[in-house]
């Protein structure tokens, strides 16, 4: 009879341990989060994901009227290339400010003075793309 007992127990352990392993594994990457990265005054009015690696938000400052922009990888790693690019719109084939490099959090923060304009904002990591075009007006 101990020996079924310890082999049930023995059993339902490993089997504990294989569901925990299963659901560690199978939980998503954490969603890149805004940090304050512009400063004092910034507020998120916008953001677009940058595939599955991370996001690009677009931030404002009522107080002066500029826009910033930072794109953020889900989570640290190795250095890839993250860009940034903001523009008053149309951008046309530049950005009015950009910053690309290999880094492993994050691009940015880049900033650009467009009160009562719309403007073009994008991210992008390694290649996946996120942002958008003649937003935030006004």
């Amino acid at each position: 009879m101990r020996k079924l007992l310890r082999r049930t127990a023995s059993v339902a352990a490993a089997a504990s341990l294989v569901a925990t392993g299963l659901l560690a594994t199978a939980a998503p990457a954490a969603a890149a989060t805004y940090g304050g990265e512009c400063g004092s005054g910034y507020s998120v009015v916008n953001s677009d994901s940058v595939g599955s690696t991370g996001t690009v938000f677009l931030t404002y400052n009522n107080s002066n009227g500029r826009n910033c922009v930072v794109t953020k990888r889900n989570s640290v790693g190795s250095a890839v290339l993250i860009e940034a690019g903001l523009s008053v719109s149309p951008a046309g084939n530049h950005w009015d400010v950009y910053e690309g490099d290999y880094f492993t959090s994050y691009a940015g923060p880049i900033y650009l003075n467009a009160a009562g304009r719309c403007v073009d904002w994008m991210g992008r990591i390694s290649g996946a793309e996120g942002g958008k075009r003649g937003t935030n007006c006004g």
